[in-house]
């Protein structure tokens, strides 16, 4: 440090501790310290020069500010010739208290300062160093001339020890004000913590409500999606059985006009049962009862099926429904009724908003990733940019000229089975000049791909450790929906045991759970050279300080709980997950 001593004083009797102790106050109040700082000082410094008169047969102490360095200090030397102390820690820490009290004052000096700095050798005596951090705003205006008036303090003659007591009795008293301000102030606080408590127990309490009854009010759903839809196929099945034979004339001819309204009756009849159908899908899919039924089949004869079954639909002699050649393309293992579903809705979609031009069907393959890339191509009327974030969304539609009715159920449906057929779908699209809808799903249904190359998305886990059952549910469902396999635990013990058998690809982590908690379960992580390259997303209710984030440091995120939303934590989840895991999905042909 660039310290420049300012005045030095001996130390040789008790009348120089008296005299040592009013200096320290008042350099400390000369350099810019406020009266508390200024009693911490003088009491330290009190306290090292009595031991350096009592125990140490006499000594010296200099004062010096350093005025280079950054902070600026206040600097105290304090040395004495004395037989120094031996096991120095140990008297540091309180842990061998001497004879005739000899080293008491050292643990409490030592609190009462920012640097504090001792060495003692038996027979080479002390050397203790103290320093104080002078103010900001007070080192701004420490000029030369505050320097000097320091440095002529070295005339400065012993006081009265009444004067003496009375000003310490001062100090005492200042102090116990404080203290009783801040214990007033601790109380407060700790009132507002506990008002605070009990409000954050009660919003738990509710949300644990609230929570379970989503998850009755989506069991209600499912289970009356499922039901009614059971209910109504039946009479819609035999609407559509008596259009049928009306068209076909089993007991007559019609008239033009009759045979137009049975037209229209077995159009609305299907129309209906297609919406039944999928209100029962997705029922099905929320609920977790949906099961993918994969085989072997032809892209090609997928195509003459889908050709075949939509002719109906092609009332406008202006579009063109073209299906691409597709018999090159390998044998596909997968549900053959859920891609024809999704590809049956894209077509159904396209056919309504092409109004003169085309409707393109096509199918390539990927070696690379082992998939095979369905399109949609239409020239019609096109979905503006901001239209497209919403399209495959529950209920949502966007209003057009062309759009007649509908629930906006479709795409929905087709985005939810895509991920359960381990693909998913996509849209390009610019307004007027047509739109490309995508299907991509592996060639071979629940392959995980052992020679290296990607897994799908529906065969990613999840693993969610997490006390809380409700939070686990929220998590769980977001999860699925984004077409992941969850795995649960309810504490870091069986998080552990759970990762280390299943292997998952990502891990969700609560920090507060019994037994073991987070912190302890990702240490644990980290430890095992399996288990450690898994990334960890933290979810938690904490208020985090620094050093808590620091111990989180093997994590990939850390998230609030009540920050947590769907689209949050599935984009999260695909940032959290290698690139190489979810595979590179090409929408663009």
């Amino acid at each position: 440090m660039g310290a420049r001593t300012l005045l030095s004083m001996p130390l040789q009797s008790d009348g120089d501790v008296v005299t040592v102790r009013m200096t320290a106050r008042r350099v400390a109040e000369m350099v810019g310290f406020d009266r508390n700082a200024q009693t911490r000082l003088a009491t330290a410094v009190s306290e090292i020069a009595r031991n350096a008169v009592a125990h140490g047969g006499g000594g010296h102490i200099d004062w010096a500010v350093d005025d280079v360095d950054a902070p600026k200090q206040l600097r105290m030397l304090i040395t004495d010739g004395g037989p120094g102390i031996a096991r120095l820690d140990e008297v540091l820490a309180g842990q061998v208290p001497l004879e005739n009290g000899r080293g008491r004052g050292l643990p409490s000096a030592r609190r009462l300062v920012d640097w504090f700095e001792i060495e003692s050798r038996p027979g080479a005596g002390t050397r203790v160093l103290l320093a104080q951090r002078i103010p900001r705003e007070a080192a701004g205006r420490l000029s030369r001339q505050v320097q000097q008036d320091i440095a002529s303090i070295s005339g400065f003659q012993p006081v009265d020890p009444m004067a003496a007591l009375s000003e310490q009795n001062r100090e005492l008293i200042d102090s116990m004000e404080v203290l009783q301000e801040r214990q007033e102030e601790a109380e407060r606080l700790n009132r507002e913590l506990e008002d605070t408590n009990r409000g954050v127990v009660a919003l738990y309490s509710e949300l644990d409500d609230k929570a379970e009854q989503l998850r009755q009010v989506s069991d209600l759903k499912s289970r009356f999606l499922s039901h009614m839809s059971h209910e109504f196929r039946t009479p819609l099945g035999s609407i559509l059985a008596l259009a049928r034979l009306l068209s076909d004339r089993v007991d007559g001819n019609l008239t033009p006009e009759q045979e137009r309204q049975v037209d229209y009756i077995r159009r609305s009849a299907q129309g209906l049962l297609d919406l039944v159908n999928d209100l029962l899908d997705l029922a099905k899919v929320e609920a977790g009862k949906l099961d993918i039924k994969p085989t072997n089949f032809d892209v090609e004869e997928l195509f003459g099926s889908l050709r075949g079954s939509l002719k109906p639909l092609q009332t406008n002699p202006a579009v063109d429904l073209i299906f691409e050649d597709a018999s090159h393309l390998p044998t596909m293992l997968a549900d053959e009724a859920r891609v024809t579903q999704v590809l049956r809705n894209f077509i159904s979609n396209a056919l309504k908003f092409t109004e003169r031009g085309s409707v393109h069907v096509s199918a390539r393959h990927k070696p690379s990733t082992a998939q095979i890339v369905f399109s949609v191509e239409d020239s019609g009327i096109g979905i503006a940019a901001e239209h497209q974030r919403i399209i495959f969304d529950e209920f949502s539609q966007v209003e057009g000229r062309l759009q007649k009715g509908g629930t906006g159920l479709g795409l929905s449906l087709a985005r939810r089975l895509a991920t359960l057929l381990g693909g998913e779908v996509a849209v390009a699209s610019e307004l007027g000049k047509g739109s490309v809808f995508t299907l991509v799903v592996p060639v071979r249904w629940g392959d995980r791909l052992a020679d290296g190359r990607p897994r799908m998305p529906g065969q990613l886990r999840v693993l969610v450790v997490d006390d809380e059952e409700s939070f686990r549910y929220v998590i769980r469902h977001i999860a699925q929906d984004g077409g992941f396999t969850v795995l649960e635990a309810e504490d870091g013990v069986a998080g552990l045991r759970v990762a280390r058998e299943a292997q998952p690809d990502i891990i969700i982590l609560d920090l507060q759970m019994p037994v073991l908690d987070g912190y302890s379960m990702l240490a644990g992580l980290q430890d095992d050279a399996s288990l450690n390259a898994i990334p960890v997303i933290v979810c938690t209710s904490q208020v985090l300080s620094l050093d808590k984030r620091r111990s989180l440091a093997g994590a990939y995120a850390i998230v609030p709980k009540h920050d947590l939303s769907r689209d949050g934590l599935t984009a999260l989840i695909h940032a959290a997950l290698p690139r190489a895991a979810l595979g590179e999905v090409d929408n663009h042909g």
